[in-house]
């Protein structure tokens, strides 16, 4: 790698070297070449610097050897053409060589664009195609968890901590493409499969409900009700290298059906809600879920009989249509669980369950109450689209504000955002339960 240019001061010490050592107006013998090693040049570099010291000196001006090289030299640098790149079809920028083709430059000049950061890389993931009553509803849905703080005179989102969010997600024994980094002559990792339909997977039930904290800080409940694999176990047909035959081995539920999910619903959830949920908190819970068809409504039987015994009113209610957003576990948890289960390796149904579970485990309080302020956010954003889900979560820097003692517990809405989002319900004719709303909210919006 080519030595940088000399610096003005480098420039200056070496004039001063070379003064220091003269004898009869001239450098010492080998003088010249000891500090051109001193300072990494050439000895023609601190020739040419002496000869200019000593030019200004023989007509007595002020020696100033600093260098002639301009701010920004060398070749004028290419300016992005950003207009021209806005104005091309996202199908044509989906690379840096596809990119520098459409607009007529190189990719390597389109790849030093992005070290400036003038244009950058956007991973694009696909959302759910929401309908004008699927809009509504997730509006009506977000103002609904609205509160007016009477103390400080403010409209904010419900504490919430008497929800609970429930979901079900796969996971992998490995994922189709993995991501290592190895050594230069390293051999790279090699791994098969017949066919990518062949990789082992198990459906979990995840139920997690927001954090709880005493007066002090400490944590009073981590909001973690617990996740359950939808597996079973039966013998072994026929010896093999890892087992004997009648060995008890453990399958993953390949079919998912009411009868499997509302199983896990009773048997499993109520009574770990049971178990685990806080004395002093309230007994009037709230399960969230999403509409997928093996799920159980609010109305049946067996559900309404086993969530309200023991002192419990729990109650199932699903979110609106399309928005994976208005769950906490697709939002976020699930997300961190599977980063924290890739770490382990798998080899069998048992192992993967193990990891999942242990990646549930490790998940944190503060972690979890996180995703619960980017809920907030995210409905946020929804009333101000009007119920669209085209929007950017913001970032609310929560570990900073959390270091600084500074988090807020729920967020603060603004009245006229609430206002207008009212209004825009009433001109769409949806004046049911609106009358209530703003007589909760303390807010009057003319019909």
């Amino acid at each position: 790698m080519r030595k940088p240019n000399l610096s003005d001061d480098e420039r200056h010490r070496i004039v001063c070297l070379l003064f220091e050592s003269c004898k009869n107006q001239k450098p010492a013998h080998g003088k010249v070449q000891e500090v051109a090693a001193t300072f990494n040049v050439i000895r023609r570099c601190v020739s040419k610097i002496w000869t200019a010291a000593q030019m200004q000196r023989q007509v007595q001006l002020p020696i100033n050897v600093n260098s002639k090289i301009p701010g920004k030299s060398g070749k004028e640098r290419l300016p992005c053409p950003i207009e021209k790149i806005m104005a091309l079809d996202v199908s044509k920028r989906t690379t840096l060589k596809r990119l520098g083709f459409a607009i007529g430059h190189a990719p390597s000049t389109c790849q030093r664009w992005v070290k400036q950061g003038v244009i950058k890389s956007h991973t694009n993931a696909i959302k759910p195609n929401l309908t004008l009553d699927n809009k509504h509803l997730r509006l009506h849905f977000t103002l609904g968890k609205l509160v007016f703080d009477r103390l400080l005179r403010c409209i904010k989102f419900k504490d919430m901590s008497n929800v609970i969010h429930i979901d079900d997600k796969w996971f992998y024994m490995t994922k189709p493409t993995c991501k290592y980094y190895i050594g230069s002559d390293e051999s790279e990792p090699y791994r098969s499969c017949k066919s990518k339909r062949y990789i082992t997977k198990v459906m979990f039930l995840a139920a997690v409900s927001r954090p709880t904290y005493k007066d002090n800080g400490d944590v009073l409940f981590d909001g973690k009700l617990g996740i359950w694999p939808f597996t079973y176990q039966e013998p072994a047909k026929r010896n093999s290298k890892n087992r004997l035959a009648g060995t008890m081995v453990t399958k993953a539920i390949e079919s998912i059906t009411q009868k499997v999910s509302k199983d896990k619903l009773i048997n499993l959830l109520i009574p770990a809600i049971k178990r685990k949920w806080p004395v002093s908190a309230s007994k009037e819970i709230i399960i969230q879920k999403d509409n997928a068809k093996p799920h159980i409504n609010g109305k049946d039987k067996d559900f309404i009989e086993a969530s309200t015994s023991d002192g419990f009113n729990i109650k199932l209610t699903q979110q609106p249509a399309m928005s994976p957003d208005l769950n906490i576990l697709d939002l976020g948890f699930f997300r961190s669980i599977q980063s924290l289960q890739d770490e382990n390796p798998a080899k069998n149904v048992d192992e993967l369950v193990k990891n999942v579970q242990d990646a549930y485990e490790r998940e944190t309080a503060e972690c979890q109450d996180n995703v619960w302020l980017s809920l907030q956010a995210c409905m946020v954003e929804i009333m101000k689209m009007k119920g669209h889900n085209n929007y950017k979560l913001p970032h609310l820097k929560k570990a900073a504000q959390r270091r600084q003692g500074t988090l807020p517990r729920d967020l603060v809405v603004d009245e006229e955002l609430v206002k207008e989002c009212i209004q825009f319900l009433i001109t769409c004719g949806l004046i049911t339960e609106l009358e209530q709303l703003m007589l909760d909210l303390g807010i009057q919006v003319p019909f």
